[in-house]
Parts: C-alpha cells; structure tokens; sequence
C-alpha cells in the first residue's frame, strides 16, 4: 500500500496520531504537511508542548507519518487570557500568519493574529485584537480566494432571532492584521441536532444555546463550501454540516435534508468536528477533524478523504442516503 490516500482511506476511524490535538489546521507546504492543534494545558489527558509555547504542531511528509514539532505561539501574559484554541496558519508574502482565539474559559473570547518567518515558527503574537467589538468571538478561518482577496470566517455570538446561539460569521481581512470592520453572520442555527444546552445562563439570561463552530471554506467548480460543526463538543450529537454559496460574502444557503459530513458511528468515531481541508499528495481533497478516544478523555486528530459527488462533499462511512434522517 504505497498510496498515502489508500492508507488514509483504511485508517480512517484510526488516528492519526496517538497525543490529544483538537481543532486540527492542516497546512500544505512544499515539503509536506503541518498540523496544528489546541492541547489545553487544564485538561487532564492532555500533553501541552514541553517548549512551554502554545498549540501543538506536527509535521508529515504524507499525511500518513506524523512527527512532534513541538510547540508554536509563544505565549501572552495571563491577564489577556489562559485557554488558547483553534489556530489556523496563513502564508503571505514571505510571512505565516497564526490566527487564534483566546480567553479565559468559555468568557470573552477574542481572536487574535501572530507572524513567523517560517511555518513552524515560533510564531510572535502582534498585540491585536482583531474582534474587539464582539462579546464572543473563536475559530477563526482566514481564506483567500482566488482574485486574491483574503476574507476572514469565525465563530461569533448572536441573542436575536428564533434560535440563539454561537453563529458563523464573515468579515474582508483589509490587512493580514485587520478586519474591514463590516461582520456579517452567514449562517445561523436551523435545527435541533445544533442545540449546544437548554435553559443555559448566558449574558444574564436563561436560553436553549445554539453553537456553530468551526468554519472552514472550499471552492470547489466554482462553488464555495463552508464546513462547520454544530452542537456539543461533549456529546456524541456534535457533527459536521456544511453550507453553499457563489461568494465568500454569501448569500450562504444550507441543504436542510443534506446528510452531516461528519457523525458519530458506535465506539468507532465519537463526536467528531471542527474539521480543516488539505489536499493529499495525490492531489485528491482530505478532511482534517479531531473525535474522542473510547474513555472520553481526550480528541485525537483523524483523516479521512473527502468526495465532491453530485450531492454535495462525501466521506465514506460517514454520509449517504441512510444518514439523511439523523440531520434535522
């Protein structure tokens, strides 16, 4: 088995890597692959890099092999925040640029941006706080489109409408370390698989909290495809959907009977999500995603490849006519 996409397609309920590692970002470089991922330094089973920085990096020629990279953010004072999630890593112009959320708990989190000469960094924070009019704001996404504009997708909080909740949101990236400042919420939750808690305490009030997480976009035959995750990361409902549109921008419009990407299948795979996309060596498209391990004690990194069918994106196993009823 020579094909690192045959071997992905076989190991695909078997991580990719033993140590805990949520919200995998998967770059591609010339000379192979860098995987970045949150490892919260609180939570027991978990391994934070031993160089004292912020985010595990791992790096593969293949996809398939992964090797520790040790750490990539050199960390901020305490008083800015202690939980760093979700970094993604951007290359301009000579520079990578690692943009992340960070806060304290599950409170005021904001996003944020670092540069480093190289993708392994490490990567130096540049004291910006690219949200600092939202109460909430993670999992940022920056993607640059092909007339060369880059935008920027996260998650963002929203008290209005039928169903409240954490929503996905766009903005233009004006700079690698500024927003346009024009945050348009792209797509809000329709659906009762989404719901994060019932009667949650949230900004003094008691809500059924909604949670959309997770973007990550795709062109595909000029299509854009927004990735996203919905629901509880803690329980076995959390799973990936994804939404269409002819622009960055939107209008963003989601198959209400399409099935998830991603679900929980047995002891298998549980609660899978926050996914990124890279392409194999062979040029095929592969999904990027954490799932917990049998205990429940920590997310480990899956690959799996993903299919472009006339439905809509695929991956094996995962999605079909016979998950259709588990969507809505």
């Amino acid at each position: 088995m020579n094909d690192p996409a045959e071997s992905l397609a076989v190991s695909a309920h078997v991580p990719a890597y033993a140590g805990y590692f949520a919200d995998p970002f998967v770059l591609r470089t010339p000379t192979g692959y860098i995987a970045y991922g949150t490892v919260p330094s609180a939570t027991p089973g978990a391994s934070p890099p031993s160089d004292g920085r912020q985010f595990q990096m791992l790096t593969s020629p293949d996809l398939v092999h992964w090797t520790d990279a040790g750490g990539a953010l050199i960390p901020l004072p305490v008083r800015l925040g202690t939980d760093y999630w979700a970094p993604e890593v951007a290359y301009r112009d000579g520079q990578y640029w690692l943009y992340y959320s960070l806060g304290h708990g599950d409170k005021g989190h904001h996003l944020r941006v670092a540069v480093a000469d190289a993708a392994t960094g490490p990567f130096v924070d540049t004291g910006v706080n690219l949200t600092p009019t939202e109460a909430f704001a993670i999992d940022a996404h920056p993607y640059r489109d092909v007339d060369g504009t880059w935008y920027m997708f996260y998650s963002h909080d929203v008290l209005v409408g039928p169903r409240v909740g954490t929503m996905l949101a766009v903005d233009r990236l004006a700079t690698m370390t500024s927003l346009a400042g024009q945050a348009t919420t792209i797509v809000r939750p329709d659906a009762d698989w989404q719901i994060y808690q019932l009667a949650r305490p949230m900004y003094g009030r008691v809500l059924d909290w909604h949670t959309l997480e997770g973007p990550s976009v795709v062109r595909h035959d000029s299509r854009y495809y927004c990735f996203f995750s919905g629901g509880s990361w803690k329980n076995a409902g959390y799973g990936v959907s994804w939404a269409e549109s002819d622009h960055p921008l939107g209008p963003w419009h989601r198959v209400h009977d399409a099935p998830r990407i991603l679900r929980t299948i047995g002891h298998e795979i549980i609660g899978p999500g926050h996914n990124s996309v890279t392409v194999a060596p062979n040029g095929t498209d592969v999904i990027a995603y954490h799932a917990w391990d049998a205990d429940l004690t920590a997310r480990l990194l899956h690959l799996s490849p993903l299919r472009w069918t006339s439905g809509g994106p695929r991956v094996d196993g995962f999605s079909g006519p016979e998950l259709s009823n588990a969507v809505n």
